[in-house]
């Protein structure tokens, strides 16, 4: 489990840096700069726990399971962020905008938790397969 947590936390992290970059991009910043938080690592590095869960909807249509990881994704990113800020008063992230939730949420980023639920799924897929524990 100790391997899975860290293949998780590591593409978690790099998903940040390439989402990151790429609004660096868009917003004209030519460095592409990007970032994300140490905490990251941790809090993405959990999706080994939710591994029990896809294999209870691994037999659902893809849509329903998209909306079933946007969903935890949100509770998650809210809990994990609201605890942070409650312990050492810091934000790891803090979302801006008319769709943020209390600076810990992004509604509008729904299709790209969809879309990030659905590739752990098969990253979790291909980790049963190389049989890493």
């Amino acid at each position: 489990m100790i391997k899975r947590f860290f293949i998780y936390g590591i593409i978690g992290w790099s998903m940040e840096i390439v989402w990151t970059g790429v609004f660096s991009l868009i917003n004209g910043n030519l460095t592409l700069e990007a970032y994300t938080s140490l905490w990251m690592f941790f809090i993405y590095g959990c999706g080994v726990f939710l591994e029990p869960l896809h294999d209870i909807i691994r037999p659902w249509n893809v849509f329903l399971r998209g909306l079933v990881w946007v969903v935890i994704i949100w509770g998650i990113e809210y809990t994990t962020g609201k605890l942070i800020v409650s312990i050492l008063d810091v934000y790891p992230w803090h979302y801006y905008g008319k769709f943020a939730v209390e600076g810990l949420v992004r509604l509008d980023y729904a299709p790209a938790w969809f879309v990030a639920g659905l590739f752990f799924e098969r990253v979790h897929t291909a980790l049963d397969k190389l049989k890493i524990v």
